[in-house]
């Protein structure tokens, strides 16, 4: 088993592990990609191909984008 936690959400909970499993298809378990969120594998920052074993522990760190925060206007004086 694989114990995967998200961070920020209050997910915890254990995956089979499939030999050749990879982060990527970890967070793809948990409803994430490589795109919305970061991997710690064993506590280090893990690659989206990066393998794992049976009995690893994943952080998912969910990935915050947006925008719209500043709005600057020149001023015409």
């Amino acid at each position: 088993m694989i114990r995967v936690k998200v961070l920020g959400r209050g997910i915890e909970k254990e995956i089979e592990w499939k030999k050749g499993m990879a982060v990527a298809d970890v967070l793809r378990e948990v409803g994430f990609n490589t795109e919305s969120a970061i991997a710690k594998l064993n506590g280090k920052v893990a690659l989206e191909d990066e393998r794992v074993e049976d009995g690893d522990y994943i952080e998912v760190i969910p990935v915050v984008s947006g925008g719209g925060g500043f709005n600057y206007q020149a001023s015409s004086s």
